[in-house]
């Protein structure tokens, strides 16, 4: 019986299920080779020198159902981590610094997800070199051992660096510094240092050498730039030993004593020999060669000679012996050899002591009278001196010398062998000076030298020094400062001077003298050098307050010496003050103050200093006078003239004061003068040019200059505008807009300018002002259009006032005020005459502009003024 299957619907969407599961693709690397810097990073390559932070790589991969993917990184245990990534957009950053001596190559497992398939591939990044490594020597220390009969141009030694970069960074090549100053060479490629050519070493010249050698790369790439990298070393060459220089005596020449008690069998003297090659020596065999006559031996070994006679039975007085060295190897046999000659002197006991003797026998006192400064190297041929020792050989050996002020004299010789005669020559000529000393004494000593009894004998030795004009004399001070008062009368002193000469007699006598442009008046004692004032010399500050000149100390040869002698005339309070009129008169404007002034010839404060006072004015308290500037004002209640009027009934207002200028001095000197004030009031609503005429009222020469800078700056303003304005008509040949305008419109009359110039005239009252009139009337342009040029016309200049008459007459009598300390007659200080062709020259200046400002006013239409 067939049984039937019913179909399961569940189990067919199960299926379907499991189907579209498996049909879920991996996602996969785009592999864009091996210079693509996006990918699965197989092939990748980086320099070491890679900055840590860097971008290195993105990766870069996709899925096939179009699903997001994540990147990741993941290592190998054990292993560093170099990179991170962003897992969304595999961005590969370099977060460890790379070292391609360490690690070349660094494996990675990169993968790649689309949430549900992984898929990880691992790769290899290969680290480039960069040349970040310095070269360095092996086997160091460099200690080299060269016999120092090594030929030149042979090869000593080899040198080795390594530098563990590769290509030129990893290349390295060798040099010497200071190749010029030694003896060796080196291989830039081996490395192999050898003996300069013609260069031999010596052992007994410089047993060791230091050369400092250089390792260099051959440079490249670190961080962008090209580097090259060195490294230096020192190689020590020790020079080695070679028998090859024949043994030499020391300590020669050889001397040798026998005395009279010497046993026989006694060492007289040792000499020694040693092998000249000092590395490694042969031992050194002697012997006597000659001339010891069988009364000398040697030891072999020592070189001690001995005398194996008795003194006595010594026939010769001086042995010469001749010794031979010479080299014993060390195979025993002889080889290089020297000679060496050894003196001998048979000598008697030492028991006799150096004795000095003069002319007439043993002497121990010597005396010699000479001039002082001698020249230095000059003998005292005076001083006949010998010195002696009985005993024979080194028993009549002794020194000889000075004792007493040092670096003076030297005596010769220094040392003496039995006799001879002394020498004292003069060494510091500066120092034997007879103002210093007027003698010199020494001890001339005698000790013997190799003795153990030190016998020694003196001899006083005692110059007499001569004077000599050897000294300038010399004044206390390079220059004298001197004041005297101008009222001193003639024959006054001054200063005195001092010099002083310290030789002696008549070399030490001196004579004073003066001159100079400033000694007219004044003479000197050739003696006590005082310094007076002539008899018939009037001192004056104001005149001259100052003297300068010189003066001269000089012995009987003419040595001499200067000083400079500077005197003051001091001031002294001989002149009063004076005013430059006795009679003064002044305008006063209420309000502003007049000055009056006065002059003190002194040339000193406070001798030239003046204060002013009143001392009479009727009525009283009306004027204030400032002591210090002179300046005489009215009292502050006073503000016009109608309350001046109330206190005089002078109508005219002209008040005469008294007024007194008196200076500072001691005793003080003072003078009055009359003092004329016009008392006005100033006109009011007048404009500044009435002020300013007013104020210059007593000076019209003033008013007239500053009249005639205006005019002149004018005149240039207007030659400036007329200069344009024919430029501009040239250059268009039309006529100007303005002069149409001027033409066709004029100007309104109230618009028109017009100015009543300043007369200046001399009231006849005190009381009467300057009168100023001025009509101002502008030019406006009526449709008040600024682009027309409106030419301003400038005004005509005013006539100048003539000039003030202020020479005084020759005919003033002179008169006198009684003041505080006495009656003084001021005196007249006279004006110079003003010149007569300056007014006339202003009046033609003026009157020639006042014609061209017409013709300028006509040339363009316009009225004159």
């Amino acid at each position: 019986m067939k049984h039937v299957r019913h179909f399961d619907p569940s189990l067919f969407l199960s299926l379907v299920h499991v189907c579209l599961v498996q049909a879920n693709y991996a996602p996969y690397f785009f592999d864009n080779g091996a210079r693509s810097t996006n990918g699965n990073m197989a092939l990748l390559s980086l320099s070491e020198d890679t900055p840590v932070g860097t971008h290195v790589y993105t990766l870069n991969g996709t899925d096939p159902e179009g699903d997001p993917v994540t990147y990741d990184l993941t290592y190998e245990a054990g292993s560093r981590r170099y990179f991170s990534v962003d897992k969304n957009l595999g961005n590969v950053t370099l977060i460890e610094e790379l070292d391609r001596e360490k690690e070349d190559e660094i494996e990675v497992i990169v993968s790649i997800s689309d949430g549900l398939s992984t898929v990880s591939e691992k790769v290899r990044i290969l680290v480039m070199d960069a040349n970040d490594e310095s070269p360095e020597f092996i086997n160091t220390p460099y200690i080299v051992e060269v016999p120092e009969n090594t030929p030149s141009s042979s090869s000593i030694f080899k040198i080795e660096a390594v530098d563990k970069d590769t290509g030129s960074g990893g290349s390295i090549t060798y040099f010497l510094q200071n190749i010029h100053a030694n003896k060796f060479t080196i291989d830039r490629h081996s490395g192999v240092l050898r003996i300069k050519a013609g260069v031999t070493l010596d052992y007994e010249k410089s047993r060791t050498h230091f050369v400092v050698v250089v390792a260099k790369d051959g440079g490249g790439k670190l961080r962008g730039d090209n580097k090259v990298f060195s490294a230096t070393t020192t190689v020590t060459i020790n020079v080695e030993d070679v028998q090859d220089t024949p043994p030499m005596f020391i300590g020669t020449p050889y001397y040798g004593y026998v005395y009279e008690d010497t046993l026989a069998g006694s060492e007289v003297l040792t000499v020694v020999a040693l092998d000249g090659d000092r590395g490694k020596p042969n031992s050194i065999h002697y012997c006597i060669v000659n001339g010891s006559e069988g009364s000398f031996e040697i030891s072999n070994t020592t070189g001690a000679i001995s005398v194996i006679k008795s003194p006595n039975q010594l026939k010769k007085e001086v042995y010469e012996l001749k010794v031979k060295a010479s080299e014993i190897s060390q195979e025993g046999d002889t080889s290089e050899h020297t000679f060496a000659v050894v003196t001998i002197r048979v000598v008697d006991l030492n028991n006799h002591p150096p004795t000095f003797y003069g002319e007439n026998g043993p002497q121990n006192r010597f005396e010699l009278t000479m001039y002082e400064h001698p020249p230095e190297g000059e003998i005292l041929r005076g001083l006949k001196i010998t010195v002696n020792d009985s005993d024979q050989g080194a028993n009549a050996k002794f020194n000889l010398r000075l004792v007493g002020p040092g670096g003076i004299f030297r005596v010769v010789p220094q040392t003496v062998l039995n006799e001879a005669q002394v020498t004292i020559i003069v060494e510091n000529s500066a120092a034997i000076d007879y103002e210093s000393f007027k003698v010199l004494t020494f001890k001339l000593l005698a000790i013997e030298v190799n003795t153990p009894e030190k016998f020694s004998s003196t001899a006083d030795v005692v110059i007499h020094l001569l004077d000599t004009n050897d000294n300038v004399p010399k004044f206390s001070s390079d220059y004298y400062i001197a004041r005297i008062p101008e009222n001193s009368p003639g024959g006054s002193n001054v200063v005195a001077v001092t010099a002083t000469d310290p030789d002696s007699g008549l070399w030490g006598e001196i004579k004073y003298s003066i001159y100079g442009t400033g000694a007219d008046l004044f003479l000197i004692h050739p003696s006590t050098g005082i310094i007076y004032t002539q008899p018939w010399a009037v001192l004056d500050a104001e005149v001259n307050s100052k003297y300068n000149f010189y003066v001269k100390a000089e012995d009987t040869d003419g040595k001499y010496s200067l000083a400079e002698v500077f005197i003051t005339v001091l001031d002294v309070n001989d002149h009063s003050p004076e005013f430059n009129e006795n009679i003064q008169e002044k305008t006063m404007i209420i309000g502003s103050p007049v000055k009056i002034e006065a002059i003190d010839q002194d040339a000193e404060e406070p001798n030239n200093i003046v204060d002013y006072s009143i001392m009479q004015a009727d009525p009283a308290n009306v004027f204030d006078i400032d002591q210090s500037t002179g300046e005489i004002k009215l009292k502050s209640y006073i503000r016009s003239l109608d309350i001046i009027h109330n206190i005089t009934k002078n109508k005219d207002c002209i008040w005469s004061l008294v007024v007194q200028a008196k200076d500072r001095g001691s005793p003080s000197f003072s003078t009055t003068a009359v003092l004329k004030i016009d008392i006005t009031e100033e006109t009011l609503h007048k404009g500044p040019m009435a002020a300013f005429l007013m104020q210059t009222k007593d000076n019209p020469m003033k008013a007239l200059g500053v009249l005639a800078g205006v005019m002149g700056i004018m005149v240039l303003i207007t030659i400036m505008i007329s200069t344009a304005m024919f430029w501009r008509n040239k250059r268009s040949n039309k006529v100007m807009p303005v002069r149409r305008i001027i033409k066709k419109r004029q100007m309104p009359p109230s618009r028109t300018v017009r100015m009543e110039w300043l007369k200046l005239k001399r009231p006849s009252n005190a009381a009467e002002k300057f009168v100023v009139e001025e009509d101002v009337k502008s030019l406006h342009n009526e449709n008040s259009n600024n682009n027309i040029q409106v030419i301003p016309v400038p005004p005509t200049a005013p006539l100048p006032p003539p000039p003030p008459a202020l020479a005084p007459r020759s005919d003033a009598p002179g008169w006198r005020v009684p003041t505080v300390s006495g009656s003084l007659t001021p005196k007249h200080i006279i004006k110079p005459p003003k010149k007569k062709g300056h007014s006339s020259t202003h009046n033609a200046l003026v009157s020639e502009l006042k014609m061209r400002f017409e013709k300028r006013n006509a040339a363009f239409g316009e009225p004159h003024i």
